[in-house]
């Protein structure tokens, strides 16, 4: 008795996917939930906004999917180990928070000689840290190597605290004058 062609594509169609189905199921799943929502108060210590700024980067920031810190070898990004003392040297004329705020909101217009460009821009979908987050991330990145000095009232060449007084380019970190400020965004509670 011979099994008709259509049943034994049929079968074969059904054990292919059976067998596909059993595979898939032996491969570790794992849940990605969205980000939680941060609330950054008004009254924010800097040693609080280190500790923000490393939760951002670990989550919502996804920093650490392409950089390390504290690795060497073949790295996609640059390691971030010590970047706080290399931050003041890397373009003349800026200080480490303007050094670090050029490269999260425009990460094209440096790049470290031997890496390739690619990484977004932070404050814009599909990361869109708010302009206190990023000061977050960059009182972190102080830590690597340096001092944090940012406080939520510091502003930089793209973003104006509230109620800072400007100062010239480059000055006194806290006190940069913005040549592309945006208004405070995100949920800033006193």
């Amino acid at each position: 008795m011979t099994v008709p062609h259509s049943v034994r594509i049929a079968a074969l169609v059904l054990a292919t996917t059976a067998f596909y189905g059993y595979v898939g199921q032996l491969v570790p799943q794992k849940e990605v939930q969205p980000p939680q929502e941060t609330v950054l108060k008004a009254d924010m210590t800097t040693a609080d906004m280190v500790k923000i700024g490393g939760e951002l980067m670990v989550g919502k920031g996804l920093c650490l999917t392409c950089h390390t810190i504290g690795k060497s070898g073949a790295l996609r990004f640059p390691d971030l180990e010590g970047v706080a003392a290399r931050a003041t040297t890397r373009i003349p004329g800026l200080n480490e928070i303007e050094y670090f705020a050029k490269s999260l909101y425009e990460p094209d217009s440096f790049i470290v000689p031997g890496f390739n460009p690619g990484m977004p821009v932070i404050n814009k979908p599909p990361i869109g840290l708010t302009d206190q987050e990023i000061l977050c991330v960059i009182a972190f990145l102080q830590t690597l190597g340096g001092t944090p000095t940012v406080t939520l009232q510091t502003s930089h060449a793209y973003y104006k605290a509230p109620g800072a007084t400007p100062a010239a380019p480059g000055g006194a970190p806290g006190n940069a004058t913005p040549t592309n400020a945006t208004p405070a965004k995100g949920p800033v509670t006193p």
